[in-house]
This record gives C-alpha cells, sequence and structure tokens, in this order.
C-alpha cells in the first residue's frame, strides 16, 4: 500500500485584525531543518499585501482606537502580551525548534524570558516625560513633546524570530507607533502562531500589528519603501542591511540595524580556565554558531594556548548532536539549505588559508548525531586575523583560534575587523576587564560570562554591525520624535525681530 504524503499545516497572514492568505494565492513551504521535511505552508505575500498592511497600520495610527489610548493603557495592554506569551511559552518554543532547528532548551528559555521585554515596557510607556524648558525669552512659555514616529516595518531573521520581533515590538507599542513585521522565508511559522495565540487574544485594535509573509526582494523591499512607513528596523546580515538602509533612506525613514558580528573571545592567562573553556565552548556552539554574537574568533594568550585549546578540543569533542526538540542535545542543525553550503564553504576556505584543523571539518552523518544540514562543531588553530575564516562572519559551528602575546595585541586584533557587536574578556584582573571594556571596539563587552542578555541592556553594534540600539530605556527612543511647542504670553506676536518704539 502506498503512503501518502502528511497533511501541510496552512498558516495565514495577519493584517488589521483578519486571517487571510496572500493575494495571488500563492504559498510556499517551510521546512523541519531536522527532517529536512517540509511541515506548514506559509503565504507569499507581495507588495500588494504589503500596502493593504502599511495601510492598515497607519489607519490604526491616525484614526483607529491606539492612538486615543492613554500610555497607562497602552501599558496594560502590553502586560496582557506579556500573559499570554507566558501562558503559551512552551508551545511557541516548539514551533519554533520545528522552524528553525535551534535547540528546545534555547528556544524554551527565550520564549519564557520574552515576557519580561513586555513587562518592562509596559511600565515604561507613561513613564516617557517631555520637558518644560526654561527658554531665554521671558514673554513664551515653551515644552518639549515626545510622539510615536507612526508606522514602523520590522524585517525579523530566522535564528531567534520570536525574541527578535519581541525586542522591537515592546517598545513600538509602548511608545504608540503601529506596526507590520515580516519574518524571515525560512521562519515564518513562530510568528503567525505567536499572532493568533497572543496578539489576537490580548485585545490589541485591528491594524495595530500586522505580519505579511514572502520573500525578501518582494515584500520586505515593499515595506521598506512604502511612502507611509516612517521607521524600518532590521536584523540580518551586513549586506542586506546596508541596502535596506539605502532604499530607507531616500524617503527618509528612521533606521536601526541590528547587522552582523565577528565577535573576539578573548582568554588571558590569568582567567580561571574550566570558565574560559565552558564560556568559549557555548559562544560559539551552542547556538550551532548562527547568531550574530557568536564569539567565533577565539584570541587566547600565548603562554596558555596549547593547553587551553587541548582543554577546548577535548571539551567541545563530547558535544552530543542530535534531535534539537529532545532537552539533552547540545549542537542541532544548520536552518537553511543556503546556510548549510555556506558553512562548509568557509571550512574549505579556511583549509586552503592554511589553517589548521583540530576538530570536526565537515558535514555530520547520521551514525554521528546528524542528519540533513548537520556541520560538526569544529576548531581551526594557526589562524591569522587577516584570513577570511577571521575576517567574514560564518554564522555556523566554527571557531578560529589565534593567539596573542599581551593586552596590547589582544586589543589590536580585536578590534581589526569591520565589526563590532560584541566581546568577550576572561581574566582575574578587575583593573583589565575595565581596561579592556574601554578599549574594545564592540557594542558589548562580557567579562567572565558570554551571550548574555537583558531588557534592561542596550544592544547593538559599533561599525558594520548596525545602527541604533534595542532593549532598555534607550531603544524606546527609536519609536519617538520630539516636537518643540512655543506659547507666546506677551504682545507683538512674540517676534523677537520687532524692535519697540520707545515712548
Amino acid at each position: 500500500m502506498q503512503e501518502t504524503a502528511p497533511k501541510l499545516k496552512e498558516f495565514q497572514t495577519y493584517i488589521d485584525g483578519k486571517w487571510a492568505g496572500a493575494q495571488s494565492g500563492k504559498t510556499f513551504e517551510t521546512f523541519n531543518p531536522y527532517t529536512g521535511e517540509p511541515w506548514a505552508l506559509i503565504p507569499e505575500c507581495g507588495p500588494e499585501d504589503a500596502a493593504l498592511a502599511v495601510e492598515a497600520a497607519a489607519r490604526a495610527f491616525e484614526t483607529g482606537p491606539w492612538p486615543s489610548l492613554t500610555a497607562t493603557a497602552r501599558g496594560k495592554a502590553l502586560r496582557r502580551i506579556a500573559g499570554l506569551i507566558e501562558k503559551h511559552a512552551g508551545h511557541l518554543a516548539e514551533i519554533e525548534v520545528r522552524d528553525n532547528g535551534k535547540l528546545i532548551s534555547e528556544m524554551l528559555a527565550q520564549t519564557k524570558y520574552l515576557p519580561e521585554w513586555f513587562y518592562y515596557y509596559g511600565g515604561l510607556a507613561d513613564k516617557i516625560q517631555g520637558a518644560v524648558v526654561p527658554v531665554d525669552r521671558p514673554e513664551h512659555f515653551n515644552y518639549i513633546l515626545r510622539e510615536p514616529v507612526g508606522v514602523c516595518a520590522f524585517i525579523i531573521p530566522w535564528n531567534s524570530p520570536l525574541m527578535l520581533a519581541g525586542w522591537k515590538l515592546a517598545p513600538a507599542l509602548a511608545a504608540g507607533c503601529t506596526v507590520v513585521i515580516k519574518p524571515s522565508e525560512y521562519t515564518s511559522a513562530s510568528l503567525l502562531e505567536f499572532m493568533r495565540l497572543v496578539i489576537a487574544e490580548a485585545d490589541i485594535p485591528p491594524g495595530v500589528v500586522n505580519v505579511v509573509t514572502g520573500y525578501g526582494a518582494v515584500a520586505g523591499e515593499a515595506l521598506v519603501t512604502h511612502p507611509k512607513v516612517a521607521k524600518v528596523a532590521f536584523t540580518g546580515g551586513t549586506v542586506t542591511g546596508a541596502r535596506v538602509n539605502e532604499l530607507a533612506a531616500k524617503t527618509f525613514k528612521k533606521v536601526s540595524l541590528e547587522l552582523g558580528g565577528k565577535s573576539p573571545n578573548i582568554v588571558f592567562d590569568d582567567c580561571i580556565m574550566d570558565d574560559a573553556v565552558s564560556g568559549a565552548i557555548s559562544g560559539i556552539f551552542a547556538a550551532t554558531g548562527q547568531t550574530c554574537i557568536a564569539g567565533s574568533r577565539l584570541l587566547v594568550q600565548e603562554s596558555i594556548h596549547d593547553v587551553f585549546v587541548e582543554k577546548l578540543v577535548a571539551m567541545a569533542r563530547q558535544a552530543k548532536l542530535g534531535d534539537p526538540s529532545q532537552f539533552e542535545t547540545q549542537v542541532g542543525p544548520v536552518t537553511t539549505p543556503p546556510q548549510y553550503r555556506k558553512v562548509l564553504s568557509y571550512i574549505d576556505i579556511a583549509k586552503g588559508e592554511g589553517a589548521t584543523c583540530v576538530l570536526g571539518g565537515g558535514p555530520a552523518s547520521k551514525e554521528e548525531g546528524g542528519g540533513t544540514y548537520f556541520v560538526k562543531p569544529t576548531i581551526f588553530t594557526g589562524v591569522d586575523n587577516k584570513m577570511r575564516i577571521a575576517q567574514e562572519e560564518v554564522f555556523g559551528p566554527v571557531l578560529s583560534v589565534i593567539k596573542f602575546k599581551d593586552e596590547d595585541g589582544a586589543v589590536r586584533i580585536a578590534n581589526d575587523i569591520a565589526y563590532g557587536l560584541g566581546a568577550g574578556v576572561w581574566t582575574q584582573s578587575v583593573k583589565r576587564a575595565h581596561n579592556m571594556a574601554r578599549r574594545i571596539k564592540a557594542g558589548t563587552v562580557w567579562v567572565n560570562t558570554y551571550r548574555a542578555v537583558s531588557f534592561l541592556m542596550p544592544f547593538g553594534g559599533y561599525k558594520a554591525s548596525g545602527l541604533g540600539r534595542e532593549n532598555g530605556i534607550e531603544a524606546i527612543d527609536g519609536y519617538l520624535q520630539s516636537k518643540s511647542v512655543w506659547i507666546n504670553n506677551g504682545p507683538g506676536g512674540g517676534n523677537p525681530f520687532i524692535m519697540k518704539t520707545a515712548s
């Protein structure tokens, strides 16, 4: 008897508070990276769908109930969102794992922590204050209003869709903006499920939060170029980010960009070695290297290099590859076929450059716990910082180990890169910790830890790693603009250039 293919789950977009397919009727398959099999159908939206979503968001911003809500009421709406995320955190994590192949332990930690962003910005919503300015004209009363920028377009990557969408959505809603979100075509399902279980149930007015799915060059570009979009927030690769910035600049949109990284994880000879080894492993392999802050350049002081590498390889060799939905799995698959091919190509590049592969170095077989898109945890030594493997973002489980002599040498190597997103420092010296934090050109410096984030701390990059900051009080400023108000209480229209006639 011939087996029939399992029926694929069908998702719909969410525009103006309604569920619908793409206007064209087209869909595309989304795949489980672990099995390589399709499991759901996603609407393939085009410019017409993007326009519908932007128009809905514009109406919601101008004439719907959203702009008439007090800031306190908006804060309560964000707290309802937080409560619903808490209720459905387990299910949302499972969908994310099925769609992007990352570990259930990591995705569940993210979905359980995500409510904190909505609680935090819910509390901040009615703390946004203008100011009365003691202007140098005694007949005037002057004050500053802080107002939402308007419709915001969010373009979200495939590695952590819900977390990275939440980082943008919470401060935008707290500020009073309305939103259109376009997730990656590789990982749209978890965000659509989030809309069904959270936004649609949280009594958020129609049009305030909308989702269009599809390809970046079509649906994404239509959002970036739409004249009614006031701000674009993008997380993704540096090349695409530059394109987004260029397109948005043509209509003077506000832009925030969280882009790539090639972060140095710097180990000094006075470190607690076991902690530093664990930090180096988790910094690159825990998320299969698929994170912008991956500590993909491991700088090790030459006096401890050999013993450190020996311990590093021994620990990394024990990593358990397998089904990302199982809690015992430590390394999952690469999320997309193009990324899988890219990672393998960079392994070949590194070998061709003369780096020494001391662990891994190719695809992982099923016997090794791998599957369709698995790459073995890979470590290269003998890496020079000028090599491509040290300068270009791989976004996979590939670690480059680079020797340095002293503090000045570590700083020179750390900063000799186009990026500046994150950096790690492992030392027991308080003086060195503060000194390195000042000298490294990166948006985040971790000391004796790595990859820690919080809703309270700003996150973003220097140089080619982006523009603006997410998280913390600073993030909400990106969704606000200032308005100066002048009230004349004196004669003569308040014109300072009118000369008064002497009596």
